[in-house]
């Protein structure tokens, strides 16, 4: 399992380090900047395609951004 206080954590890093806002993902996702947040905060989970869009996107791995590496 993972903790997803760490994933929400280095989700929010990941974005801000691609220099990207919320509503900028959101949108790369389908979806409003205010949908996006519920998952940055850990309000809803993504689904494997999109968080595999996410990581790469965003240049990490999916194992990162979980917790299980570093």
């Amino acid at each position: 399992m993972y903790d997803i206080n760490v994933f929400c954590a280095r989700l929010k890093e990941a974005r801000k380090n691609a220099g990207m806002t919320q509503k900028q993902l959101g949108e790369e996702l389908g979806m409003l900047q205010t949908a996006y947040s519920r998952f940055e905060r850990g309000k809803y989970q993504f689904n494997y395609e999109q968080l595999t869009f996410i990581a790469k996107r965003l240049c990490v791995s999916v194992d990162y951004l979980l917790g299980l590496t570093e």
